[in-house]
C-alpha cells in the first residue's frame, strides 16, 4: 500500500512540476506540457511492459494483447483491473476505470474537472508506449465525464 502512495505523490507532483512554468491561459505552453507528460509515459511504458512480459507467451492477436494491459499491465501499476474493455473489433478499443487511482486525490468537486486532463496524459502515454513496444502503433486518449471515472480511447493505427 505504501508503493500506491508513494506512486500517487510522485504523480501529482511530476504533474505539478511540469505545469508550474507555463502562464496561465497559454494554450501553446499548456500543449507542450501535455506533450512532456504524455512523451514521459510513453517512454515508462515502453521499459515496464518489458518487465512485465518477460515470463509472458507471445501473443496470437490484437484482444489478446489488450486483455493483458486491461488485466495484467493495469494491475501492476494501479492494483485493480480495468473495470470494463470494449471494442468494435476493427481497432479501437475503450478501456474504462471507474474509480482511476490518480483522479481520485482531486475528484471531490466539479471544479477540478477541466484540470483533469493534465492527470490522464502520463497514463496515455504509459499505454501507447506500451502497445508500441508490442509491435502496435495507436492513438490513446482519455475522456472523462464524472470524476474518478475515466474511459481511455485506443485506435489501432493500421500499416
Amino acid at each position: 500500500m505504501g508503493d500506491a502512495v508513494l506512486f500517487e505523490l510522485l504523480h501529482l507532483e511530476i504533474v505539478a512540476q511540469i505545469y508550474k512554468q507555463p502562464e496561465a491561459g497559454d494554450t501553446q505552453e499548456h500543449g507542450k506540457s501535455l506533450s512532456t507528460l504524455e512523451g514521459m509515459g510513453f517512454r515508462a511504458g515502453q521499459g515496464l511492459i518489458e518487465r512485465f512480459t518477460k515470463e509472458t507467451p507471445s501473443f496470437k492477436d490484437e484482444l489478446d494483447i489488450m486483455k493483458f494491459i486491461c488485466k495484467e499491465f493495469w494491475t501492476n501499476l494501479f492494483w485493480k483491473q480495468i473495470d470494463n474493455l470494449r471494442t468494435n473489433h476493427q481497432g479501437t478499443y475503450v478501456l474504462q476505470d471507474n474509480r482511476f487511482r490518480l483522479l481520485t486525490p482531486i475528484s471531490s468537486g466539479k471544479q477540478y474537472l477541466e484540470e483533469a486532463p493534465k492527470f490522464l496524459a502520463f497514463t496515455c502515454g504509459l499505454v501507447r508506449g506500451a502497445l508500441s513496444n508490442l509491435g502496435i502503433n495507436s492513438t490513446v486518449t482519455a475522456e472523462i465525464s464524472v470524476m474518478p471515472a475515466c474511459k481511455f480511447h485506443i485506435v489501432m493505427q493500421k500499416p
